[in-house]
């Protein structure tokens, strides 16, 4: 116990630029409220856009009207934020990746949605929306607050109402 008070003391205590080269992924920028880097930033950004867009299309094979309007807001508005961070990347002074697919585990949520259908399809696509959602409000705020590119600070800070309005529109979905 001692040694994991120790860890977290010591990171708290060490410099921005530290905390910064943690990857997004371990948690611990969030846990610390530290910005990601920017390439862990567009790689989260791309990987959130391509989750909400593919498991938005599946909702909307379900045919449940309650759905079905606001998955293809969610397809929509993340094609469009998809589109403006590839013309950042390809665009602009920014040297980083766009990640093409997903990663293990927003492709283990997006199979297990495969698998669903009905009621349990809607509770778990309603819970992957709100929790998806959550973490990219806590990505884009952290960016926009210390992000490193001034472009990209702007354009989280720009988005933010947005993923804001998508969180209470998946929160009011029913279950």
């Amino acid at each position: 116990m001692k040694k994991a008070l120790f860890f977290f003391a010591a990171l708290l205590c060490s410099s921005s630029a530290l905390a910064q080269s943690v990857p997004e992924k371990t948690g611990m920028n969030s846990l610390l409220g530290m910005a990601p880097n920017t390439a862990d930033f567009i790689k989260e950004v791309a990987i959130s856009d391509q989750f909400e867009i593919q498991s938005s299309q599946l909702a909307q094979t379900e045919h449940v009207p309650a759905l079905e309007s606001f998955a293809a807001r969610m397809i929509s508005d993340h094609q469009e934020t998809s589109g403006q961070l590839k013309e950042m990347v390809h665009g602009g002074n920014l040297q980083a990746d766009l990640p093409t697919t997903l990663d293990s585990s927003h492709m283990a949520m997006l199979d297990k949605l495969r698998k669903l259908h009905g009621n349990s399809f809607e509770e778990h696509y309603r819970e992957d929306q709100i929790s998806a959602h959550q973490t990219a409000i806590s990505l884009f705020q952290r960016y926009a607050d210390n992000g490193e590119n001034t472009e990209l600070k702007n354009w989280a800070a720009k988005t933010l109402p947005t993923l804001k309005s998508h969180l209470e529109m998946a929160r009011n979905l029913p279950h």
